[in-house]
């Protein structure tokens, strides 16, 4: 695993404190130097936690989104944000890794949702039966057996090559139910469990190959415990037919109080 480069720079930026006030000398600015790059799909681009920066277009960054708050909380010298709403591996691969370099410190990344086929499994379940929805749910779980492990290290294999000192932060995906919550219409009992599964095993392979490569896997399904959705105060939009898109994400909530302390803690 490799150490925190934020705790490392929190640490000389402490000393050097201490040596400014008793006379020994001035912080250099280089020890203040610290660079963020936020990469990912809309977990990371902040999709359902409004504010969406016009400039952003439809990959609807937020100030609202984890690695905004982050960057806002901590002042790294560099934060540059190119996650994207809708990315899969490849996306990250063609469009988001030309701010990493040698002096990238931190990089952050949620990927894999949409390979693996997040919102065809979401549609399935919310328009076909119960048999119908656990089938697809099965056949992504498959996906994410045969398939994601080898994009997923490509994705991390581009990272390490381009910022090769940097504490890599892979962040997983919340449960999207409480079950035997609050709710009383929507899907079955069995489609809520079966959903549940299928992120517990899309994130345990995400762990893995996190692992593999020496980078921090955070889980924030702790974090959300008690706000799922048909939970007495969710912290993910459960269908929005008026903005169909934002179904299914955190909401400026999940955003602060969810993935923000998670990154935190594994920055």
């Amino acid at each position: 695993m490799r150490m925190s480069r934020f705790a490392a720079l929190t640490s000389s930026l402490l000393l050097a404190a201490s040596a400014a006030l008793f006379g020994a000398g001035q912080a250099s600015a280089a020890q203040a130097d610290f660079g963020y790059v936020a990469l990912g799909d809309s977990y990371s681009s902040g999709l359902g936690a409004g504010n969406y920066d016009g400039a952003s277009g439809n990959c609807k960054r937020t100030t609202r989104a984890y690695p905004a708050l982050w960057a806002a909380a901590h002042s790294p010298q560099t934060f540059a944000f190119t996650a994207c709403s809708g990315a899969r591996t490849g996306d990250v691969l063609s469009g988001q890794l030309a701010p990493l370099n040698s002096g990238t410190d931190l990089v952050s990344i949620t990927i894999g949702g949409n390979d693996a086929g997040f919102s065809d499994v979401m549609t399935t379940c919310v328009l076909q039966s119960e048999s119908t929805c656990v089938n697809r749910v099965n056949q992504a779980k498959a996906y994410v057996d045969s398939t994601l492990p080898g994009q997923l290290d490509q994705v991390y294999n581009a990272i390490d090559s381009r910022a090769p000192a940097a504490r890599v932060v892979v962040l997983g995906y919340p449960r999207f139910y409480k079950l035997n919550g609050t709710c009383t219409t929507g899907l079955t009992e069995g489609e809520r469990a079966a959903i549940n599964g299928a992120a517990d095993h899309l994130n345990a392979a995400i762990a893995k190959r996190a692992a593999n490569h020496g980078f921090a896997f955070a889980s924030v399904a702790g974090a959300f415990t008690g706000h799922e959705i048909c939970s007495g105060s969710p912290w993910l939009h459960s269908v929005n037919w008026l903005n169909i898109a934002e179904s299914y994400h955190p909401t400026a909530s999940g955003q602060s109080g969810g993935y923000l302390p998670v990154l935190t803690n594994a920055a």
